[in-house]
């Protein structure tokens, strides 16, 4: 899916604005005055998406073409629904025919054509409600889940990584064959059994991080691409390639 450039300001919307509240720390006021004259943010606004995440998606999908043909997709960490309205619209999904299930334990206003779930995605429950939710057998898993940052990066890492692993074996659980799964992930390395396991079920992992990803941002998306299917114990040889390489 191509994306429009982003070569000046079109939403009439004067850049380097400063923020004058006195009453904001010093801090708050520096990433308020950052946010407002952000020009993801302002496309986003112009384009109706939820928040300036929707362009990481649609970067990601203009080079690895993830969203081309996706028939049921489903969205983890998916608050504020960027992502999902974005899924909504490439499936063709209607309240009638829901194609797309969105999980998050925060509170989000309903999407037309997605099936909304404000839950953990670590309940035991949620799993197979998304697979009930998402009306059929996805091919298209995509996470942008991150646990609340502590301040300490190690801490930060492992359990953001956490997730990843997680909604990695939920994807290997779910995916139709050929199907594609895309998470969020910290630098600061990848853990290699996480690595081994999409090797061994994607034909091809990559990590990338889109232009719309702030250059100062830790985050980076895991891709794997093409799922094998679903093996047998007697399919499984244990065999990986190397590490994951970037994009």
């Amino acid at each position: 899916m191509s994306k429009p450039t982003i070569a000046g300001n079109r939403t009439g919307r004067k850049l380097g604005q400063r923020v004058k509240k006195k009453k904001l720390k010093a801090s708050s006021r520096q990433w308020l005055q950052r946010h407002i004259n952000d020009p993801y943010v302002q496309r986003a606004q112009l384009e109706g998406y939820r928040a300036r995440a929707a362009f990481k998606l649609l970067e990601i999908d203009e080079k690895h073409h993830i969203l081309k043909g996706a028939r049921r997709i489903i969205d983890l960490g998916a608050a504020p629904g960027s992502w999902s309205q974005i899924a909504a619209k490439v499936t063709g999904s209607t309240e009638e025919d829901i194609r797309v299930a969105a999980i998050d334990f925060l509170e989000m206003a309903p999407i037309p054509g997605v099936g909304i779930l404000q839950l953990d995605f670590l309940d035991p429950d949620a799993p197979q409600r998304l697979i009930d939710a998402v009306g059929g057998t996805p091919d298209l898993v995509i996470s942008d889940m991150a646990a609340p940052t502590t301040g300490h990066h190690r801490t930060d890492h492992l359990r953001t990584m956490h997730l990843c692993e997680v909604a990695a074996h939920f994807a290997v659980e779910v995916l139709a064959e050929g199907g594609h799964f895309l998470a969020k992930t910290f630098q600061g390395g990848t853990e290699r059994d996480l690595l081994a396991l999409l090797k061994q079920n994607f034909r091809q992992v990559v990590h990338v991080k889109p232009g719309a990803s702030r250059a100062e941002s830790v985050e980076m998306f895991l891709l794997a691409k093409g799922f094998k299917g679903r093996k047998t114990d007697g399919d499984a040889t244990g065999k990986t390639d190397d590490d994951a390489i970037s994009a």
